[in-house]
């Protein structure tokens, strides 16, 4: 089984857009698709709203996409030509709780793709690409820490540089990929990530 992990410094740089792109330009192989969401205090993770329940009741939750409209980010992944979809949802810092039984989803595929920053604490990728976009001045704090463990960075063109005190030093040796969305993903992304995916594709019968 191969493993690739879409990270991202915030929301809405594309890291979803990044994933359902590699999902369709690499159908053959027969992913599944996994997005987790943490959500912050006194939401509840058991269908994504604000509820009094006790947390150790619904800390977690996972869901599988059935929807193929496109509507949603795993209907999306769907739509893209993902074998199956994941909707992982853990309250804030309880990841870790969601996790055996997500490497037990995880087994049953033959390939694996995860949008992401948190859960390069408890898996280790094949290919770990993150997502920037200097027009977006919100950097998250698991993109920070993981940032050095990125394979290549995906960089979207801005004429502006709203971050503050970011320094990309942790990834100067390794791939920059520079977008105009759209498209999210370039040809030299996806031989970039074809390369570095080494499975067998099991030929068909005649």
């Amino acid at each position: 089984m191969a493993l690739v992990i879409i990270g991202g410094h915030s929301r809405s740089v594309g890291k979803t857009s990044v994933v359902a792109g590699l999902i369709s330009s690499l159908r053959e192989l027969d992913w599944m698709a996994v997005k987790i969401t943490q959500y912050g205090h006194g939401i509840c993770s058991a269908d994504g709203e604000a509820c009094n329940c006790a947390t150790s009741d619904h800390s977690w939750a996972i869901s599988e996409e059935r929807d193929h409209s496109g509507e949603s980010d795993t209907s999306r992944f769907l739509l893209a030509g993902a074998a199956r979809a994941l909707w992982v949802r853990t309250e804030q810092g309880r990841l870790a709780e969601a996790m055996q039984e997500l490497r037990a989803r995880m087994k049953m595929a033959p390939n694996v793709i995860i949008e992401s920053n948190s859960v390069l604490k408890f898996l280790r990728p094949d290919l770990y690409l993150s997502v920037l976009d200097p027009a977006t001045a919100d950097f998250k704090n698991s993109a920070r820490e993981f940032l050095d463990r990125a394979d290549a960075v995906i960089l979207h063109q801005a004429a502006t540089l709203a971050w503050q005190a970011v320094s990309l030093k942790p990834v100067g040796d390794r791939p920059h990929f520079q977008i105009s969305p759209p498209p999210y993903v370039t040809p030299e992304i996806i031989d970039f990530v074809r390369s570095h995916v080494q499975v067998e594709i099991p030929s068909k019968s005649q």
